[in-house]
């Protein structure tokens, strides 16, 4: 996570926006072959949310999950802050890639922006998600499809957030920038949960069904 967001800290830079997107979707590419058959590579609150919305995560292990990740994020965040800080001029409340609108969007874009593409950014990650770790889906691709998801998130919604999608990535950075960053802290909690919690509304009535021949499966 911290890789990204240390790309989209840098002032000026022209690729940030292409090299944060990358950032992200290696990093969970990578890392869903790395840590998937230990505990399921679950980086993001509202994507466990959402798979335990889905039927496919058990309640008992969601509350230590969400606080695992969020810890996690904090450790990236406080990893991020160190090195950003050797640069002169770094400002955490300008230079620190946290989630805003208004003021605090890339592209100056609104609050009702901000929460339409969280809801649905995060909404399409769960239906890839789902979709790509299906019984029915081709096997040992999954971390490869939800890789490449989010690059394509990212590139998307960067310019309006920041992108969260993921509120372990928003408060992991949000806690050290404070202020403002702290205030707007709730849409990128709410907005992706809800989204996940959409996103997997979705697919349990899509995927519950052979869509060739109409018959519940």
């Amino acid at each position: 996570m911290w890789q990204c967001c240390f790309v989209g800290s840098i002032p000026k830079c022209r690729y940030w926006i292409i090299g944060g997107a990358l950032a992200f979707g290696l990093t969970v590419l990578t890392m869903a072959f790395a840590i998937g058959h230990i505990s399921g590579c679950h980086l993001n609150p509202a994507v466990s949310i959402g798979l335990w919305a889905g039927g496919r995560f058990p309640a008992n292990k969601l509350l230590p999950y969400v606080i695992a990740q969020v810890l996690g994020g904090i450790v990236a965040g406080g990893i991020l802050f160190i090195i950003a800080s050797g640069k002169t001029g770094f400002s955490a409340s300008t230079g620190f890639a946290a989630n805003g609108y208004g003021a605090h969007s890339p592209g100056g874009y609104s609050l009702f922006s901000a929460w339409v593409t969280e809801v649905v950014m995060t909404l399409m990650f769960l239906l890839i998600i789902l979709g790509a770790t299906d019984k029915r889906a081709p096997q040992g691709l999954a971390p490869v499809a939800i890789g490449l998801a989010l690059p394509l998130i990212h590139l998307i919604s960067i310019p309006v957030t920041n992108t969260s999608v993921n509120p372990a990535r928003s408060t992991g950075v949000a806690v050290f920038v404070g202020d403002w960053a702290i205030a707007r802290l709730w849409l990128f909690w709410l907005a992706p949960i809800l989204g996940a919690l959409l996103g997997a509304a979705i697919y349990r009535y899509l995927g519950g069904k052979d869509l060739s021949s109409g018959r519940s499966v």
